[in-house]
């Protein structure tokens, strides 16, 4: 109909702006579904109309200073001019076209960004849809490996308690089984093999004793392993634990010794935030497998990629022909573009140095948390500052809190963290490290 103006007939973006942020909510409350979320309860929600920088915008002409980088992806801040062209140029050109039997500039260039930034090894790179996904591809390539080089009673994966890998069947096989978000499905996932925890603490020596277990788990089903997975150096969503890097040194000669491949987890600490450019320069290894996710197109959409040796590729290539994985989406033009972008914009820059400007802000922010009742731990690296709390925080409570206080916090469990974008200056880094100890010290009342 023409010149109808009613909500239906604009676009997403120009029927947003006919709406108030009651409207929003209250839609949202009989349609949408929230990650981890339940669809009848009540849980504050906040309509966020803009972004710009470090901030974000709410229906109410409110601001509020993100120190969640959009779950650790938007690294470079919203709306940033060089990754707003690079979409804008990308999408004049082609959206997206399939990946089978076809490619584009933007997917060679990607790779060709990330087979020069990552371990030497690792050659040969499969575009993926999500982080998730990425993890998936990962586990296949393991067990396809082996399985093309005639180990055929290799189908088990080791992994450590206390991490987290996705959301997708496979992933979530591989997740911690009991203190992690996953347990409704057991029975259902597949049954792998857990190694303790890694020892806590990035600067602790490392003992015989630590690795110990995982040894004599990987020397029991030294013939069913197909590949040792975790996430290095900093465990993520599963608790926000960091560990020290010669463990990860231990883990990659243990693979070595027993012939299992490596696979890391790199979705939440690629791209420099724990202070490295990867997680596993820290210990100077390599793993067979690297899945990168994230930062990885700045936030601006969704894509990941898998990383792995020439040897695994061609050694599927040989045996089976293909390696049997392929999303609709695979390689995506516009994603892939703004992720090259996006790569290219943070090693031309001091990201190094952004990043330790951040790790001592946080370090000084929060340090007066550690003398507040309640708190168990408070704990820093790169650009991810945490306060582990005592009780699980009262998510109702709690969050719109932090919303009162000008800031965009989102914890969970036990936990209050952040992993700000790099370009937070130090007074809006304040701000958030500021509203952080308040809420402990005001707003979260421990048990007792």
């Amino acid at each position: 109909m023409n010149g109808d103006t009613s909500p239906m007939s604009l676009s997403p973006v120009a029927a947003a702006r006919r709406y108030d942020g009651d409207e929003l909510v209250a839609y949202d409350r009989q349609h949408l579904w929230h990650p981890y979320a339940g669809s009848l309860g009540d849980a504050p929600l906040f309509p966020v109309v803009s972004a710009e920088g470090v901030r974000l915008r709410l229906a109410d002409g409110r601001e509020l200073v993100d120190g969640m980088a959009s779950w650790w992806s938007a690294i470079h801040g919203y709306n940033h001019p060089v990754l707003n062209a690079a979409v804008r140029s990308q999408v004049d050109r082609m959206a997206h076209v399939m990946f089978g039997g076809l490619t584009h500039p933007p997917a060679v260039e990607l790779a060709r960004r990330l087979v020069e930034l990552t371990p030497e090894p690792l050659q040969r790179v499969f575009l993926a849809d999500s982080g998730s996904v990425s993890v998936e591809v990962a586990l296949k390539m393991a067990l396809q490996f082996q399985q093309a080089r005639g180990q055929r009673g290799r189908t088990r994966l080791v992994t450590v308690r206390g991490g987290y890998h996705g959301d997708t069947f496979g992933a979530m096989s591989v997740c911690d089984p009991v203190g992690g978000m996953h347990q409704l499905w057991s029975g259902v996932l597949p049954e792998h093999l857990f190694a303790p925890l890694p020892p806590a603490g990035f600067t602790k020596p490392l003992a015989d004793a630590d690795t110990a277990d995982l040894a004599e788990l990987l020397a029991k089903h030294r013939d069913e392993v197909a590949a040792v997975v975790l996430e290095p150096v900093v465990q993520g969503a599963g608790g926000m634990r960091f560990y020290p890097p010669a463990y990860l040194r231990r883990v990659r000669e243990l693979c070595d010794e027993f012939g299992v491949l490596l696979i890391a987890d790199e979705i939440a600490t690629g791209f420099g935030r724990s202070g490295e450019l990867f997680a596993c320069d820290h210990a100077g290894i390599a793993p067979d497998i690297m899945c990168l996710g994230k930062a990885l197109t700045g936030g601006y959409m969704t894509m990941a990629a898998t990383l792995c040796t020439e040897e695994i590729a061609e050694t599927i290539s040989r045996a089976h022909g293909a390696f049997m994985h392929g999303p609709t989406f695979m390689g995506n033009p516009l994603a892939a573009a703004v992720a090259t972008a996006s790569v290219d914009l943070l090693v031309s820059g001091p990201w190094r140095e952004r990043v330790a400007g951040l790790a001592e802000g946080l370090e000084a922010g929060l340090a007066p948390a550690r003398g507040l009742p309640g708190v168990a731990d408070v704990r820093v690296l790169g650009a991810i500052g945490v306060i582990e709390l005592d009780d699980p925080v009262d998510m109702a409570v709690v969050q719109p809190a932090f919303v009162e206080r000008g800031v965009w916090v989102r914890p969970f469990g036990k936990l209050l963290y952040v992993m700000p974008p790099y370009v937070m200056t130090a007074e809006d880094l304040a701000t958030v490290t500021s509203a952080m100890v308040d809420v402990v010290a005001n707003v979260h009342v421990p048990r007792g």
